[in-house]
């Protein structure tokens, strides 16, 4: 069983999912810390109800570097194997991914995994539903992918498409988005757990994975 180390800035619905999937034994893994950057997160409440330990490490006014460097070691502290982004609204410094990179047990693959509310390489950053809206893109998504030093370019894991619909507004599409990401992030954690992954170069193997059928974006089960 691998320890995570979630963290989030905000109300912590894929935090509750990871939580909701390692509880129901779905993927062999225990959250073993919360880490929120923001006074009165939702996500440090769930953690509270699961009986999580959790931390609030405010990060407005610290330098980046400074307040990676504190971050990386509570984590450590706290024996995490895999770092999850849940809605943590700050770009990671170089030394917090190379802190939590490659290792033997995790099979050549980075520890730090995010969930992203679009279709990487496309609409990147913040925002990404009203980019694909403005954009008038027939179909969005969700891909869950490994963190490098770039904003959402790092190697692909898993990815759920869902329609545009002629009458979606932002907070619908995100409605939609949501519902997927909530499935496919313990899902790709689940993989790293069981030891599945493997990185060649950008491309993310699972181990054991079904090709996808068609109108599918990600592997499964």
């Amino acid at each position: 069983m691998i320890r995570l180390g979630v963290l989030a800035s905000g109300g912590g619905t894929n935090l509750q999912a990871l939580l909701d999937a390692c509880a129901a034994r779905r993927v062999d893994a225990e959250v073993a810390l919360v880490v929120a950057n923001v006074p009165g997160a939702g996500a440090l409440a769930r953690a509270e109800a699961a009986g999580v330990p959790s931390l609030l490490l405010p990060s407005k006014g610290v330098e980046r570097a400074e307040y990676d460097a504190r971050l990386a070691e509570r984590l450590a502290g706290a024996g995490v194997d895999l770092v999850c982004l849940a809605g943590f609204m700050r770009l990671l410094s170089p030394g917090f991914i190379e802190a939590f990179g490659p290792t033997a047990q995790s099979r050549g693959c980075p520890r730090v995994m995010n969930v992203h509310p679009g279709l990487l390489p496309s609409f990147p950053g913040l925002k990404a539903q009203a980019q694909c809206l403005a954009y008038g893109a027939r179909f969005a998504g969700c891909t869950v992918h490994f963190v490098d030093q770039g904003v959402d370019t790092g190697p692909i894991i898993a990815q759920a498409v869902v329609p545009v619909l002629p009458e979606d507004d932002e907070a619908a599409l995100t409605a939609r988005i949501l519902a997927e990401e909530h499935r496919i992030y313990p899902q790709a954690v689940g993989w790293f757990a069981a030891g599945r992954l493997s990185v060649e170069g950008r491309r993310v193997r699972v181990a054991g994975a079904a090709v996808p059928a068609r109108g599918l974006s990600s592997p499964h089960d």
